[in-house]
């Protein structure tokens, strides 16, 4: 699957990059078409092993992503984009590809920050969600979700966009 999944995957994480960056949001319109056709080509190619490979994927990309979302830490429509990304690769390149993912936003949340001079705050914000569990008895912290607009948000698109292509020269 993955000699073919290379090409939809690069447009359509260029689309999502692109709006995520402008609006930041990453459209259904986008990327349930592409999670769909990433089942039926998988399916289509590789008969039932190649559906239930392509819904591990799904399955793990929004298994994962989900509790950050959850967790306050991602917003909805990364959750589906990472499921959708996970249908055409397959769970073991999504894996890898959130690793990458992982070091390159870690990489652009501190240029980000930097930039923005709230390295502090990134800092301090990091620390209550790694730690803070143990403080307010849950997960979910309210002042550190998404839906806060006193939060500084950065858009994760670019970054899961760089950790999937990363993920296709790792292979």
């Amino acid at each position: 699957m993955n000699g073919i999944a290379w090409w939809p995957t690069l447009l359509v994480l260029g689309i999502a990059t692109y709006t995520d960056l402008r609006t930041r949001r990453i459209p259904n319109w986008l990327v349930f078409p592409f999670l769909l056709l990433g089942t039926i080509t998988a399916g289509w190619l590789h008969g039932w092993q190649g559906l239930g490979h392509s819904l591990e994927g799904a399955g793990l990309g929004m298994l994962i992503y989900g509790f950050l979302f959850w967790a306050g830490g991602m917003g909805a429509g990364d959750v589906k984009l990472c499921a959708a990304i996970g249908a055409w690769v397959g769970p073991e390149q999504l894996l890898i590809a959130m690793v990458l993912t992982g070091l390159a936003g870690g990489i652009m949340a501190l240029i980000w920050a930097a930039a923005g001079g709230f390295m502090k705050d990134l800092f301090s914000d990091s620390a209550r969600l790694i730690f803070g569990p143990k403080e307010w008895g849950h997960f979910r912290d309210t002042e550190l979700t998404l839906s806060n607009p006193r939060r500084r948000r950065m858009p994760y698109g670019p970054a899961i966009a760089t950790g999937t292509i990363l993920s296709f020269f790792a292979r």
